[in-house]
């Protein structure tokens, strides 16, 4: 049986590749529960330094949940709950990577799919890509969690709009919202995607992990404390500031250890 989640390896990044193309790589449950698993284990990996998600086949990131197993997975609140947890664990692992995330977008970005890839970091799709969450035909809510990521993106009034109406949109219109960072044409989007890895891949990944959980921090209206205010000054006793600053000085390209 093929794997339905592939982990690929150049260097400091990874990729995570969504693998069923013949479904428009839609989500099982089986996926859901992989996916998870595979974002906490690249976490954990200290040489890596960015993730990249796609979906496999170049017409889709993922086409939603699989509705083929509604009947078994989600038939009644029991079994939905189970499923729940899932994809709470998948979202979670997502959001809580302390690796940059950069969801590389072609074709459908749907449903479930949408929800990834807005746990992700970054976002990068072709022209013709397409997105939108129309579950009132299904008669499915979102739950809280997974409505967080959109909420972050677009606010309040664009999820409303994308939920109750549950069009599907094009990639001008995401990229109006703030769904998406940048739309390029089809034929570039992976080179934009791993362009954009490399870049991010060429930082100091000690700063990048620091930036991610202070961006984060900040949606926490609880005062900061003096610990995490002394923590921002950290930075200046690593090897990574020392390798930095003399190599702009010297004009030469950094080599980060990310110690």
């Amino acid at each position: 049986m093929t794997e339905s989640i592939l982990v690929e390896r150049d260097g400091a990044i990874a990729t995570v590749v969504l693998n069923r193309p013949e479904k428009l790589n839609a989500l099982t449950r089986a996926m859901w529960r992989r996916l998870g698993e595979i974002i906490e284990s690249l976490s954990a990996d200290d040489d890596l330094r960015c993730v990249v998600l796609r979906g496999a086949g170049g017409k889709a990131f993922a086409a939603g949940a699989d509705i083929g197993e509604f009947e078994t997975e989600r038939a009644n609140r029991e079994r939905a709950g189970v499923y729940a947890a899932e994809v709470g664990r998948a979202i979670a692992s997502i959001e809580a990577c302390r690796h940059p995330t950069l969801a590389l977008i072609e074709g459908a970005c749907v449903g479930g799919g949408l929800e990834v890839a807005a746990f992700c970091d970054m976002r990068i799709c072709g022209e013709s890509s397409s997105f939108g969450v129309p579950i009132k035909r299904l008669g499915l809510v979102v739950g809280y969690e997974e409505l967080r990521g959109l909420i972050a993106l677009v606010g309040r009034a664009a999820t409303l709009e994308i939920l109750l109406e549950g069009r599907i949109f094009g990639a001008d219109e995401a990229l109006r919202m703030g769904l998406v960072n940048r739309v390029v044409p089809d034929g570039k989007v992976e080179e934009e995607a791993y362009a954009t890895a490399r870049r991010i891949a060429e930082g100091a990944p000690l700063v990048a992990r620091w930036h991610k959980r202070f961006v984060k921090r900040l949606d926490d209206p609880a005062p900061l404390t003096e610990a995490e205010l002394e923590e921002t000054l950290a930075c200046y006793d690593t090897d990574d500031f020392r390798r930095g600053y003399q190599a702009f000085l010297a004009k030469k390209k950094p080599d980060f250890t990310g110690r």
